[in-house]
């Protein structure tokens, strides 16, 4: 009996000792194992009325851009404008090199000068065959003449108009191709079309250009605009004339309002995009980059007023989009028929909840319909 009893005690104490341990051990299963339950927040449907949007990317464009440049091959003789300078409309821009031009003009203007006097010339002598051929024509009514002299007479005046028409044509063709000259001589000037900007300059003076190649691009400050691509998949509703808030990425804090102006026909079956243009409703007090990235948020009509859930809360499981419910402290997974959605995170539920219903919006871990979860306010060490 006398040894017997020290080995109760021991076993006793060991007993005694192992109890905590399996307490721990099933507390720490049960509470951060895998029979642990999941802290979970959860939401009841809203009705209400929600202001869906699309988001875009874009850049800043000139709606109306001139290129300038000769209309025949030569060479850029001076260039008056730098990038940035402001110019008004006729204002003389730069120049082609004439070449030859000047003299072939001085030499035509020559020839139409001759041209003009002997039109003159011939003017006179018509005028004076004329009063001859009417005179004798007098004559030979009352016998004083014969006809031969009146015939005479009456076919140098014939001749006189003859030489007339002739002259008056090669006064017409000399003038005509002094007026082709002198076009060609003002086409060399290249000449603002508008007030405008000048955003480009293509060619230094001494470079040869072709016909069409400009030297000077010129854009209309007042014509900006965004070109805006949309994600196809989000761009249901876009239309001409919707408000638009454009966030330039130079200017974090300042929104500018804008309208959409312009909705392409043609997507790209690439990057699964459609674009669009939107028109700013200010002009700028100082023009920002052409090709400045801006963000694009184009305002949709507010839509009736349904329940509405967080998007978070929307999951797709199997293929099947849902929400995860608590029903009587267990989870379900819910089929719900969702509508659209804002960008305050907001999403219509059209079908599938009931008004009361508990919804799971966020959850410390991915769940499954075995999970235990517990209701909590706030997920532990976060802010949601």
């Amino acid at each position: 009996m006398f040894k017997k009893f020290p080995i109760r005690g021991r076993t006793l104490a060991l007993f005694l000792g192992v109890i905590p341990l399996v307490a721990l051990f099933v507390f720490v299963v049960f509470r951060s194992g895998p029979l642990a339950s999941v802290a979970v927040t959860v939401v009841t449907p809203e009705k209400k009325t929600i202001a869906p949007a699309i988001f875009g990317i874009g850049t800043i464009e000139a709606r109306r851009t001139y290129k300038i440049g000769p209309i025949a091959a030569g060479r850029l003789m001076t260039l008056e404008v730098d990038v940035g300078e402001r110019v008004t409309a006729g204002r003389l821009i730069g120049e082609m090199d004439p070449v030859d031009l000047d003299d072939r003009m001085q030499a035509q203007s020559a020839v139409l000068k001759q041209a003009e006097a002997q039109r003159v010339d011939a003017k006179t002598r018509q005028l004076y065959t004329k009063t001859q051929a009417q005179r004798y024509k007098q004559l030979l009514a009352v016998k004083s003449t014969s006809e031969e002299t009146y015939a005479t007479k009456k076919h140098e005046y014939q001749l006189s108009e003859a030489g007339l028409s002739a002259s008056e044509q090669q006064y017409a063709r000399a003038q005509s191709d002094y007026e082709a000259l002198a076009t060609q001589r003002k086409n060399l000037k290249l000449l603002a079309p508008v007030n405008g900007i000048v955003s480009l300059r293509k060619a230094e003076p001494g470079t040869t250009l072709v016909a069409g190649q400009a030297a000077v691009e010129i854009i209309d400050p007042t014509t900006l605009w965004v070109n805006v691509r949309f994600d196809q998949v989000n761009a249901k509703g876009l239309k001409l004339g919707l408000p638009a808030r454009i966030g330039l990425r130079s200017e974090r804090e300042q929104i500018h309002a804008g309208q959409v102006a312009r909705v392409e026909l043609m997507a790209d079956p690439v990057t699964e995009e459609m674009s669009a243009k939107i028109n700013f409703d200010r002009p700028f007090a100082s023009m920002p980059p052409i090709g400045e990235l801006v963000e694009v948020t184009v305002l949709l009509p507010l839509l009736e007023s349904v329940q509405v859930l967080p998007n978070t809360s929307v999951k797709r499981l199997n293929g099947v989009t849902g929400v995860w419910q608590v029903v009587d402290g267990r989870l379900r997974f819910t089929s719900v028929k969702i509508g659209a959605s804002d960008l305050d995170g907001s999403v219509q539920i059209l079908e599938g909840l009931s008004p009361d219903a508990k919804v799971v919006v966020y959850s410390e871990q991915a769940l499954s319909a075995s999970s235990r979860i517990r209701v909590v306010k706030n997920i532990p060490g976060t802010d949601k």
